[in-house]
């Protein structure tokens, strides 16, 4: 942004802190009623014809778009890529313990991977794979959804699930 002496155009829009036009002038007489009312010319839309400058003061201003930000950053969620590891020959409990670790993940807001890790003469039965990634995304299907399906990636099997939208948090 450039503001006082940095606005080098010949004719500028005024406009006033509470958005009062003031017209169109020269960008030294804008300065000088700046300067009379102690505060800093802005240039806030250099692209208009003319450019549209504001009376305000620039500190308080910056200080506002600072705490803006800092107040959008702590609001930010970030999400995270957990994974859950399954094996091809995984008994039932095995498995709902594991389903209830991705389900914990889910509900906080972070995306599942589950992977299956194919060993030797496992390689021949990729179907029971397939099997064990559908029934295990059956068991999630009320906190998350199969964002990328389960698919053979060499020797490993790979399925990605991402949580359900809620519409508002619940508190």
């Amino acid at each position: 942004m450039q503001l006082n002496e940095e606005i080098r155009d010949k004719e500028v829009r005024v406009v006033t802190a509470e958005g009062e036009q003031l017209g169109i002038m020269s960008a030294a007489a804008a300065l000088k009623i700046a300067e009379e009312k102690q505060l800093d010319l802005v240039k806030i839309a250099p692209q208009a014809k003319p450019p549209v400058c504001k009376i305000m003061d620039y500190g308080k201003y910056r200080f506002e778009l600072q705490k803006k930000e800092k107040e959008n950053r702590k609001n930010q969620h970030h999400v995270d890529i957990k994974e859950v590891q399954l094996s091809l020959n995984i008994d039932t409990h095995d498995l709902e313990t594991k389903v209830n670790n991705a389900k914990r993940f889910l509900t906080h807001g972070d995306k599942v991977k589950v992977s299956i890790r194919f060993r030797g003469r496992e390689m021949a039965h990729p179907e029971r794979g397939y099997e064990i990634m559908d029934r295990f995304a059956g068991y999630l299907t009320d906190v998350g959804t199969i964002e990328k399906p389960a698919k053979m990636e060499s020797r490993n099997m790979l399925m990605f699930m991402a949580p359900i939208k809620q519409s508002k948090k619940e508190n």
